[in-house]
């Protein structure tokens, strides 16, 4: 794991991370922080970018790609980090035997965990 995402686990940050290790954003609904994955015009929450789950082109929004919360078959989805601790997966995939979130209700798990700032 790399020492930005042991540093987001010490500093107990919400967030996802793909099953290869790469950082998808900051769980929270502030379109204005740069590392949210509401910024549409940042990184994690743009349409167009290659590390956002709403990029449904890109290996981490297609719904054909394992690393896809979207991709209804994958066994490799996102984990949701909660206050640093590994929550749950982030997937369509109800069948993977483990927490689930659907990234289709993630506003409304984010406002239940007080994630709206």
């Amino acid at each position: 794991m790399s020492s930005d995402i042991n540093k987001r686990i010490n500093n107990r940050e919400s967030f996802i991370i793909a099953n290869d290790g790469q950082f998808l954003g900051k769980l929270t609904l502030n379109k204005f922080d740069t590392d949210s994955i509401y910024n549409e015009f940042g990184n994690y929450g743009s349409k167009f970018s290659s590390t956002s789950i709403f990029n449904k082109f890109s290996n981490y929004g297609s719904p054909f790609s394992s690393l896809s919360p979207f991709n209804q078959f994958t066994s490799t989805p996102p984990y949701i980090y909660l206050h640093g601790v590994k929550h749950a997966y982030l997937s369509v995939n109800q069948f993977l035997g483990y927490k689930i979130i659907n990234p289709n209700e993630l506003i409304k798990f984010l406002n239940e965990n007080n994630l709206n700032y």
